[in-house]
């Protein structure tokens, strides 16, 4: 400004001083050692004109510079942040927050009237005790269901990058990896995001942000209840370490009686049963997208029946969620049915010659051990004697019909073959 710092101007008296400015916790940066520069009456508003305090600070590594746009009266009476013009509350614009709260805070825009408001809104602030915001806004309700699906529940440290190499663009840049700036390809110039404004943010007004926020919350999905009436129990999702059954309980103890909080560490979730299934219905819908606990945002869903935990299992290789899955390479194929039983077919299971003699051979079991063999001629022989009933002997090797193999199991004389004649038990 053209005016000295010492002359007695009009409106002198409204500039503003501060020891610290109103930000937000994206724009303050991870970093909790950080250093600012103070500069006095360095900059004038960009939304009231007048004089105030400048801070500049690098919010972290490889983050450019950031510094407050607006004045601190200008920032109180939205309750936004003094550099992103963004809810401090919900961390949402301005034009998205007066939507969800149904308020339409009319600034004036004229030199005279935004001078007369902005002093009537700095005395208001001025006798308050700062823990809530001045004018329409600090009547408004405290929340709003869509404002809680939409609000960021951690910082957006992305937001602090540096602004794009325009030299690189052009394929000019010579400084590699010491430039400041970031070395990428811009977004689409026809992109609305692309062509944002500090006075619409401010107003409230054709915000590209916001719009692209409310048509998301359009489309929010919704949390129907299930056709089972047998079913309330909701599933919690998203736990973590830090959250615990106390926590939980603390919540959705309003919502009607808890008949058991079962916590899966492992998984990181909980299930809640709820004695009625007016108080599931209840919890699911003020639950649901807008849980918030620790920091954490939780995901809120109906739990299963025990009939369709059964039902689970896939069958003809179609999933549960209704996709076809590809057969695994390497696999057996299917079986092949077993043949026919026919009753007329013989018993000849091991395939010998019929014309076997089907008596069965009195072969003695060798004795156990420890104990001594009978002496010559005092125990049964181990075979009987060549005569018109011994068994015949297999034939060699090399005079064996092609395909037979002869196992010693597989003699027809042998203790348990199958007597077709039953001359065993006519003996």
């Amino acid at each position: 400004m053209a005016t000295s710092l010492g002359a007695n101007t009009y409106n002198r008296q409204n500039w503003e001083d501060a020891d610290f400015p109103i930000l937000c916790q994206t724009c303050l940066g991870e970093n909790p050692y950080i250093r600012m520069t103070k500069e006095k009456y360095g900059k004038e508003c960009k939304i009231c004109a007048r004089p105030f305090t400048v801070f500049r600070w690098c919010p972290g590594t490889r983050m450019r510079f950031k510094k407050t746009e607006v004045c601190q009266t200008c920032s109180k009476m939205k309750n936004v942040c003094q550099t992103c013009l963004l809810d401090l509350e919900y961390g949402l614009p301005i034009q998205v927050r007066d939507t969800g709260l149904a308020i339409k805070d009319e600034v004036p825009k004229s030199d005279v009237n935004k001078e007369y408001y902005t002093q009537n809104m700095e005395r208001e602030a001025t006798n308050s005790d700062g823990t809530r915001p001045v004018g329409l806004l600090g009547k408004a309700p405290s929340s709003s269901d869509m404002l809680l699906k939409l609000a960021r529940t951690t910082p957006y440290y992305k937001r602090n990058r540096p602004h794009i190499c325009s030299f690189w663009v052009k394929g000019e840049c010579k400084r590699g990896e010491e430039c400041p700036y970031r070395h990428e390809k811009p977004t689409d110039p026809d992109d609305p995001l692309a062509d944002q404004n500090i006075k619409d943010r401010y107003y409230g007004i054709n915000d590209p942000v916001a719009d692209k926020l409310l048509k998301r919350a359009s489309t929010m999905p919704r949390l129907d209840p299930p056709d089972d009436k047998s079913i309330t129990t909701l599933y919690i999702g998203g736990l973590g370490d830090t959250v615990t059954d106390a926590e939980l309980k603390n919540h959705f103890y309003q919502f009607g009686e808890i008949r058991t909080i079962t916590i899966v560490q492992r998984q990181q979730c909980a299930f809640i049963q709820f004695a009625t299934r007016q108080s599931a219905e209840m919890a699911a819908e003020k639950s649901f997208n807008k849980l918030i606990i620790n920091g954490r945002r939780l995901t809120v869903k109906w739990g299963r029946s025990q009939a369709a935990r059964g039902k689970e299992a896939i069958k003809d290789g179609v999933s549960e969620m209704g996709t076809r899955l590809d057969p695994v390479p390497g696999l057996p194929g299917a079986l092949p049915p077993p043949p026919a039983l026919d009753e007329e077919a013989p018993t000849n299971y091991f395939n010998l010659d019929p014309g076997t003699s089907p008596a069965v051979m009195n072969i003695a079991l060798p004795p156990p051990p420890g104990i001594n063999p009978p002496p010559p001629g005092f125990g049964p022989p181990m075979f009987h004697p060549m005569g018109p009933m011994a068994p015949p002997m297999p034939p060699p090797m090399g005079m064996r019909p092609p395909g037979h193999i002869h196992y010693p199991s597989q003699d027809p004389q042998r203790m348990g073959a199958h007597a077709a004649h039953g001359s065993r038990h006519g003996d």
